[in-house]
C-alpha cells in the first residue's frame, strides 16, 4: 500500500475511533476515494472496505443501549458508506436491519412506518446484486406493506392500477425465486460432473489395475505350462518350481 493510500485510510480511521459518525466523515470519505488511477482506487476502497467492516462490527456491537433515532442514524451512516467503498452486500445487510428497526417500533414512535416503495426498492437492489433469498424477503415485505396500507383505508377499492403493482412484485418474487433454483440445479449439476469425474477416475484406476493382474496371472498360467511340459520331456521332477536357477 502506498504512502498515500495509507494516510488517507488513518484519516478515515481517526474520524471513526472519535465516533464521528457523520456527514462530515462522509465527505472525507468521498474526498479519500478520489484517486489519480483505478489502481490507486481499486487499493483505497479495499483498504477502506476493511477498516469499515471491522469498524461497523464494533459499533453495532454497543449499540443496544442507544435511542432508536441514534441507532438508526449510526446505521444508516454504514449504509451510506459502505455503498460508497462499494461493499454492497454489508450495505444490503444493514439497510434491511434499519427497515426491521423501523418497523419493530413505528407503532410506538411516529415517524418510521416502512412505506412499500422502500421494501420494493430494496428488494430490487437485493435481486440485481444477487442476493435472492433476501430479496424474496424484500418483496413478501412490499407486498403485505402495500396490502396493509390499502386495507386500513375504508374507501379502499382495488384499481387496476393497485392490481398492476401486486402483480409487478409477484413477479419480481417469482423471478427470484426461479434464480434461486436455477442457481442449485447449476450447483447441484456441478456436483454431480465432480463425482461423476471422479467416480470415472476411480474406476479406470481399478480397471487398469485388474487388467494388469489378469495379465500377469495368465502369463505366468502360460510359463508354468510351459515349464511343466520341459520337465516332462526331461524327466526331471515335478517339484522343481517356477524360480529354480536351473530354468
Amino acid at each position: 500500500m502506498s504512502d498515500s493510500i495509507s494516510e488517507s485510510v488513518a484519516l478515515v480511521r481517526s474520524q471513526l475511533e472519535k465516533r464521528r459518525l457523520d456527514g462530515r466523515t462522509l465527505q472525507i470519505l468521498e474526498s479519500v476515494l478520489v484517486a489519480r488511477d483505478v489502481q490507486s482506487l481499486l487499493e483505497t476502497r479495499s483498504a477502506l472496505r476493511q477498516l469499515f467492516r471491522s469498524e461497523a462490527l464494533s459499533v453495532m456491537g454497543g449499540i443496544s443501549g442507544m435511542t432508536v433515532d441514534r441507532k438508526l442514524s449510526t446505521v444508516q451512516f454504514f449504509v451510506w458508506a459502505f455503498a460508497l467503498v462499494g461493499d454492497v452486500e454489508s450495505c444490503l445487510a444493514l439497510k434491511y436491519e434499519a427497515l426491521v428497526l423501523r418497523e419493530s417500533k413505528h407503532l410506538k414512535i411516529h415517524g418510521l412506518e416502512v412505506s412499500y416503495e422502500e421494501w420494493l426498492t430494496f428488494a430490487k437492489d437485493s435481486l440485481d446484486n444477487g442476493f435472492y433469498p433476501v430479496a424474496i424477503l424484500g418483496f413478501e415485505r412490499a407486498l403485505h406493506c402495500f396490502q396493509t396500507e390499502k386495507i386500513e383505508d375504508p374507501e379502499f377499492v382495488m384499481s387496476s392500477e393497485d392490481a398492476h403493482i401486486i402483480k409487478y412484485i409477484k413477479t419480481l418474487k417469482d423471478v427470484a425465486t426461479s434464480l434461486i433454483a436455477s442457481c442449485s440445479v447449476q450447483t447441484q449439476s456441478a456436483e454431480y460432473l465432480k463425482r461423476k469425474g471422479t467416480q470415472e477416475n476411480i474406476c479406470s484406476s481399478c480397471s487398469s489395475r485388474t487388467n494388469h493382474v489378469a495379465s500377469s496371472m495368465f502369463r505366468c498360467g502360460i510359463k508354468k505350462r510351459n515349464m511343466q511340459k520341459l520337465q516332462r520331456s526331461q524327466g526331471l521332477p515335478k517339484e522343481i518350481g517356477l524360480t529354480d536357477k536351473k530354468f
